[in-house]
């Protein structure tokens, strides 16, 4: 200021330039001294001092305004893309489906094909929807107006390109036709489209899709997810399926191609023996001895685990055996009767569970998870007083003499055979399976499932559970002393016949707890227990009359044996070479494996 005034004042000269915004800025200066002194004459020359603002100032402001302006622009276009109708927005997504869906309404199998190899590359979220609709054989089309229908399970309908819903379907709609090509490149497509879902196991399960269909046009989509994939098995699983593709790939090196049959043959599935027992012609001679080299490997390691699930399955099988024959092993062992009535008691078990399903299902849904346990208590209770009932009248008056027990015991089943037929007729009746027990997993290359890993359990707790009362209980103490020595365990004043009921019950009961565990893996019918009786009794006979664990063996044993023997004699032959063996072999043991001892036994 000091500076500015000496100029004024004719100390330092003053250039012409500087002097007018110098006068201007002095002018300011009093006005802001007038304005804090008086507000009235503020209030009187307010317009002559903004009148009086600089240049730089107008500039300043005119850029601000600009600036507003093109912001409340900008606000207003977005807020219209906004708003504008969604039939726009729609036809301007569906853009890059026009040319597939030109394809399929073409109505030609090979631009079907094609359609749906577009639509695999495709980043529409309608794409998805395009082709499980084709797969699911729901796709139609308009022949006239060449438009693509989607329909939807409930029976409406859907425009393809835009998703929006139609409230009229057009009168003339066909479907897209199907073949095996088709259907193999709607599942290459589907498989393509769900290799980047963010759910890891749709991305094993469209690894596993390209891996069957090694569709070229899936490879860009592979590489982007692999580059992503951080889960293990997901990533092997792509792996295997991007050298599905090389290896079949006419463009591909042949180092690239030794890279893939290496790590299809580590696969060691059927699906990799397929591929490489199918080379293609023009594949390098050392890519060709690779592939038989690994199919060689695959081959030796898939008779391995087939010994293995061979070996499973008859598990399952002893399993079964031993809930049908643990049961007899008690009525047997202890009073010497023939019950042929016996696989009765097992087809009792099952319709009980079949009647508690059926109550479940009409009147308390929500249990339906709950309905194997609540028919566990009630199958034993009801088939127990069955078995006791008919010691009480029958069997009891028979004891001693063997013929006359089988014959009556064979009569008393073709009874409950006609009495089930009566009441529940002759078909076959369904009893389902809870979700806990439904479905499989995989243990490399052996399936188990989950209704027989179950009914495994279950056997192995009813043995236990039979064997801590046979051992630990007053009633396991008196059946085995009856089954030692009878006469000297009535001299000492155990009530046999009391005993025989209460043990011929806990055998029918055993029984029908096997009926409730054979309802989940076998037919419901009249003739349930038919299949399981001759069984039964030679799984009791080989492994000791009375013995528990004689049963255990014997079952496991003769079921594993009959498994193994089914791939080279077949079913009917492996019985009957089973059945020859323990004729041999009683011939050599009469009382089985582990016989039973006592006076009374001994004698």
């Amino acid at each position: 200021m000091g500076k500015a005034l000496s100029r004024l004042r004719g100390r330092e000269p003053v250039r012409s330039g500087e002097g007018a915004l110098l006068s201007l800025r002095l002018t300011d200066c009093r006005s802001a001294f007038r304005r804090s002194a008086s507000p009235t004459l503020e209030g009187r020359r307010s317009a002559g001092a903004f009148a009086a603002r600089a240049p730089w100032e107008t500039s300043l402001m005119s850029l601000i305004r600009r600036l507003l302006s093109a912001a409340l622009l900008l606000a207003a276009a977005l807020l219209l893309a906004w708003a504008a109708p969604s039939g726009v927005r729609a036809q301007t997504a569906a853009g890059d489906l026009a040319p597939a869906l030109a394809k399929i309404a073409a109505d030609s199998y090979s631009d079907t094909e094609a359609a749906l190899g577009m639509l695999a590359t495709s980043t529409n979220p309608q794409a998805a929807v395009i082709v499980a609709a084709i797969s699911d054989n729901r796709l139609l089309f308009d022949p006239a107006s060449k438009a693509i229908y989607v329909r939807a399970k409930d029976g409406s309908f859907t425009d393809a390109a835009t998703g929006a819903a139609v409230s009229a379907a057009p009168a003339g709609l066909k479907p897209v036709r199907l073949n095996n090509r088709v259907r193999r490149a709607a599942d290459a497509a589907a498989g393509a489209l769900s290799l980047l879902n963010p759910d890891p196991a749709k991305r094993l399960e469209a690894a596993a899709a390209v891996f069957k269909s090694r569709d070229a046009t899936a490879l860009p989509t592979l590489d982007a997810a692999l580059a992503k994939e951080s889960v293990a098995n997901v990533r092997a699983a792509l792996e295997q399926a991007r050298a599905a593709i090389v290896l079949t790939s006419a463009t591909s090196g042949e180092a690239d191609r030794l890279a893939a049959v290496n790590l299809i043959a580590a696969r060691g599935d059927q699906e990799a023996l397929a591929l490489l027992a199918n080379v293609p012609a023009d594949a390098p001679a050392s890519v060709k001895a690779a592939a038989a080299n690994g199919t060689a490997k695959i081959n030796r390691s898939l008779a391995m685990w087939n010994v293995a699930q061979n070996v499973w399955y008859g598990l399952s099988l002893g399993s079964v055996l031993l809930l049908a024959a643990i049961g007899l092993a008690i009525t047997f062992g202890v009073m010497g009767v023939i019950n042929m009535a016996h696989g009765e008691m097992v087809m009792l078990g099952a319709y009980t569970t079949y009647v508690v399903q059926d109550i479940i299902r009409t009147s308390y849904p929500g249990l339906f998870g709950w309905s194997l346990a609540i028919a566990l208590p009630l199958a034993f209770l009801f088939t127990g007083l069955v078995g006791i009932i008919i010691e009480r009248t029958v069997i009891r008056f028979l004891y001693g003499r063997a013929l006359e027990t089988l014959l009556a015991t064979w009569g008393i089943s073709l009874m409950l055979q006609q009495a089930v037929r009566s009441i529940f007729g002759p078909t076959n009746k369904e009893v389902g399976a809870p979700s806990w027990m439904s479905g499989a997993f995989d243990v490399g290359q052996l399936s188990i499932t989950y209704n027989r890993l179950w009914i495994i359990v279950f056997a192995l707790l009813v043995f236990f559970a039979l064997l801590v009362v046979l051992k630990r209980t007053s009633l396991g103490l008196y059946v085995r002393a009856v089954t030692q020595n009878r006469r000297m365990a009535a001299a000492m004043g155990i009530r046999t016949g009391r005993i025989d009921a209460l043990t011929f019950g806990l055998g029918s009961g055993i029984a029908g707890i096997a009926g409730v565990a054979l309802s989940q893996i076998d037919n419901v019918s009249p003739n349930l227990g038919q299949g399981y009786i001759i069984d039964s009794f030679m799984v009791v006979v080989f492994g000791g009359v009375g013995n528990l664990w004689g049963t255990l063996v014997g079952a496991l044993t003769l079921g594993v044996a009959n498994k193994l023997l089914e791939p080279f004699a077949g079913a009917v032959l492996g019985k009957i070479a089973l059945l020859v063996f323990i004729i041999l072999f009683i011939q050599k043991r009469p009382r089985g494996l582990f016989a039973l001892k006592g006076r009374a036994v001994e004698a």
